[in-house]
């Protein structure tokens, strides 16, 4: 369904949650054959800005440090409180073209050391090398409990941070009045709870040549 308040499509959070895996790492996201929908929180500042002129790169918003994204609702939703901690009042959703974000999921480097990498000194090249940063953290249920799922982050700097910014953003959608009319439910566990229709991304990410 579509609800009014959001532009994007929506179904009730029982509906997808029997869909989703329960465990796993997995990019839940809403996507279509050529966009895909990210979320941030940002203060009124910068995100006030972005609704006005369709872009993030205004005054206020800095290109010189990283800044994390997250394709999964509910994870957004459980670091903002529901868009309730300071600085992160408006919440957005960020319509990206499906060509950059798979080519900057392609590109993450993991924030952390693992095996998929030969060595220490090889992940430490790939970090020097690439502008985006990648951690799969514990998904979170509407009420913030942890789940057995992994969300993904990416942090974004750099050109790769400036392209998100500006010609790469397709659209900014102000998720804020959906996300008021939706926080009652989830802190009550309500069976009416809408969320943004999210289904699994696959993505290849691998990068056999960096390793």
């Amino acid at each position: 369904m579509n609800n009014a308040v959001t532009p994007l499509p929506t179904e009730l959070h029982e509906l997808q949650r029997e869909r989703w895996p329960q465990s796993g790492r997995h990019i839940l996201a809403h996507h279509d054959a050529n966009s895909v929908i990210v979320y941030q929180a940002y203060r009124p500042a910068i995100g006030e800005y972005a609704i006005r002129h369709g872009r993030l790169d205004g005054p206020d918003f800095s290109l010189s440090r990283m800044s994390w994204i997250q394709p999964n609702f509910l994870w957004m939703m459980y670091r903002s409180s529901w868009g309730t901690k300071e600085g992160q009042e408006v919440v957005l959703g960020l319509r990206l073209r499906r060509s950059f974000f798979e080519r900057v999921v392609r590109e993450a480097v993991p924030s952390t050391f693992d095996a998929s990498y030969a060595s220490r000194e090889a992940w430490q090249e790939a970090v020097g090398r690439s502008e985006v940063r990648l951690q799969w953290d514990p998904d979170h249920s509407p009420k913030g409990g942890k789940l057995e799922r992994r969300a993904i982050q990416l942090g974004l700097r750099g050109r790769t941070l400036a392209a998100l910014a500006h010609e790469e953003l397709l659209e900014v959608i102000d998720m804020r009045a959906f996300v008021a009319a939706q926080r009652p439910l989830a802190q009550d566990d309500s069976p009416e709870l809408q969320l943004p229709l999210e289904q699994v991304l696959d993505i290849d990410f691998e990068k056999e040549d960096s390793k």
